[in-house]
Parts: C-alpha cells; sequence; structure tokens
C-alpha cells in the first residue's frame, strides 16, 4: 500500500462534515519512535472525542479484501435453500448464516425494533490451533462456537481465513496504537488478546424495493462489545452514520482503501469512559435510490481473551476519577449483553 496514494485518495473523496477524523497510520510501521507517537496522539484524540475514526496506510493488500468482497457476494447470491443449510440458528453468538430480517441490533441495548434489513454470514476463530486447550474449556465453547462452511465455496473458506487473520494482526496494531495514547507500555494488551475470540461478519444489504416499517433500518442503533471494530464499508447509498454527544446523526464518508475503525464497550470500561463506545446505525437509501443500492460489508469485531479481566486502567483514574465500571471478564460481559438481547426479544 503507497501511503501517499491514499493520501491522494482522499482528495478524490467526500468527507462528509469531517465530524470522523482520517488518520494516515502509516508512520507508526517507520519505526521512529516520534512517529508512532504522533499517530497515538491522533488515534487518542479521536476516541475521545468521537469514538470512531477511518484509517489509511495500514498495508493491508487490496487484492485481499477484493477476494473477500467477491466471495462473499457469491455466497449471498446462492438461492435461500442453499444458504439455509448453514443457518446459524435462534441462540446468540452462533456462527453460520442469518437471513434478511432475522436480527436486530437494537436488541443488544435492551430495546425492541422492527428486524433489520440484513443478512449475514459470520465466523469466529479461523487462526486457532484446534488443538488449543484454551478453546476446549466449557466457556470457550461457549463464545467460540463451530464454523459452519456452504458446500462449494472452498475459496470462501479460504480467503475468510487469510482476512481473518490479517484483521487479528491489524487489531493488535491498533491496541499498540491505543496503549502509547494511554501513556501504557505499547505491548500492554498483547497478553490479554493473544487468544482473542473475534468475529468476523460479512453484512449485505439488499436492494430495498418496498418501505421499510416504521423505524425499521439496514442495522439498528448499537454499540459494540469488544475493543476495536474493523469495517470495510461498501459504497453504496444507505450506509454507517455515528451520534454525537447530542444525539446528531453524523454520515461516515466512504475513503478509498481506508477502514473504519471504532471503539467497543470494553475499551469504554478499560478507559473509565475517557474513550467512547459511541452508538452507531446504517440507515435506509433514499427513496430516490430504492432498485440500486446493493451495499455489502465486512466487519472484524475484535475481543479479548474470555478470561481477560477489564477493569479500570491505572492511566485512567486520577485523585479525583474513582472508576465508572465494577471489574469484569470478557466472559461475564458477554453473557451480560446476551441476557438483555433476550430480555428485548
Amino acid at each position: 500500500m503507497n501511503p501517499a496514494a491514499d493520501a491522494r485518495s482522499l482528495q478524490r473523496h467526500d468527507l462528509g462534515d469531517g465530524y470522523i477524523p482520517v488518520i494516515d497510520i502509516a508512520p507508526y510501521f517507520s519505526g521512529r519512535q516520534a512517529d508512532r507517537l504522533a499517530v497515538a496522539e491522533q488515534i487518542g484524540q479521536a476516541c475521545r472525542d468521537v469514538g470512531f475514526y477511518i484509517i489509511v496506510g495500514h498495508g493491508v493488500p487490496e487484492e485481499l479484501v477484493a477476494a473477500v468482497d467477491s466471495n462473499a457476494r457469491a455466497f449471498f447470491d446462492l438461492p435461500l435453500d442453499e444458504k439455509m443449510k448453514v443457518h446459524a440458528g435462534n441462540a446468540a453468538g452462533t456462527c453460520g448464516y442469518a437471513a434478511m430480517g432475522e436480527r436486530s441490533f437494537a436488541y443488544t441495548r435492551g430495546e425492541k425494533s422492527p428486524p433489520d434489513l440484513h443478512e449475514s454470514f459470520q465466523v469466529s476463530k479461523l487462526d486457532a490451533d484446534p488443538g488449543d486447550p484454551y478453546f476446549q474449556t466449557p466457556i470457550a465453547k461457549k463464545l467460540v462456537p463451530p464454523n459452519q462452511w456452504p458446500d462449494g465455496q472452498l475459496q470462501l473458506r479460504s480467503v475468510l481465513t487469510d482476512y481473518y487473520r490479517r484483521m487479528a494482526i491489524l487489531a493488535r496494531d491498533l491496541l499498540r496504537l491505543s496503549a502509547l495514547a494511554l501513556d501504557l507500555p505499547e505491548t500492554w494488551f498483547d497478553d490479554k488478546i493473544d487468544h482473542h475470540i473475534s468475529r468476523l461478519s460479512l453484512k449485505l444489504y439488499p436492494q430495498q424495493k418496498v418501505k421499510p416499517l416504521p423505524g425499521q433500518l439496514r442495522a439498528g442503533a448499537h454499540t459494540d462489545y469488544g475493543t476495536v471494530t474493523i469495517l470495510r464499508a461498501g459504497d453504496a447509498v444507505g450506509g454507517l452514520q455515528v451520534a454525537d454527544a447530542k444525539g446528531n446523526w453524523h454520515d461516515v464518508p466512504i475513503v478509498a482503501h481506508s477502514f473504519i475503525i471504532n471503539q467497543g464497550d470494553m475499551m469504554a470500561r478499560w478507559t473509565n469512559h475517557h474513550w467512547l463506545s459511541t452508538l452507531h446505525r446504517v440507515v435506509n437509501p433514499p427513496e430516490e435510490a430504492m432498485g440500486g443500492n446493493r451495499r455489502l460489508s465486512i466487519v472484524f469485531f475484535h475481543t479479548p481473551n474470555y478470561d481477560t479481566l477489564v477493569e479500570c486502567l491505572p492511566t485512567c483514574m486520577g485523585p479525583d476519577d474513582s472508576p465508572k465500571y465494577q471489574p469484569v471478564t470478557v466472559a461475564d460481559y458477554y453473557a451480560l449483553k446476551r441476557q438483555q438481547q433476550r430480555g428485548a426479544a
């Protein structure tokens, strides 16, 4: 990836209202400490002020992203009965296919809403040693369900595995930058994510040929559970929006060869809410765009080891600033969120 080309590409795209900052992280990989700290400071400010930022200069091959995109579309183009052979079922957190209208992100906030207007395919732990005892415990089996793969889609499994592994590396780098921004040793998070339980989700927002129900969106307003979410968003109309502190919604712009990053609930808890886990949603396309608004998103939800204890960081608590959250393990926090989800159903 050419950082200079990425920088030029910013000039060819509408950056919206400028609410979401664009950060070139290429200097982090240069090896110069001053450059690394400068990138970390930009990320720290974005996490304090917005909870979202866009990265360029990340080094992820565009060919890999394109391969995931084309194979994902091929899967979603299969007949429904073929996709239902790998149906995820009704239990929260399972892997596989979820059909149109089976999910509602607002439920994760304990709210009822009409079903979201997308279908999805989700996988987990594509970089784990199958013999690792860490993933054989009863807790692990609940949090890391078996993957399901459609027949005749061997390339899908191959490219998703490559992409998952590359996203895990990028998430580690972003957490190292986060550690620097939080005045911690650069590798502070490393031993808390070396057995991460992250998910990779493909989300297809089909063309909307009929008017949605009142309050129905492509994805209802929600926050994410984990540390960082790494999103490669589609460029069709009807996209991601982020809420500010006053409840105003801001469109997230599409920047060539970039990833959209947001902090999850665990980073908000770790930082004593000095860093934001921001409410976001995926809106419907305008009525004039009906019929040409199919949109694909590739989402990596990074989550630490299930036994990691998330508690207020020492650098995020001053003499007049007590912890806002009780310490909680990753596994227990997931159980809490799923209980909220069931309560809203």
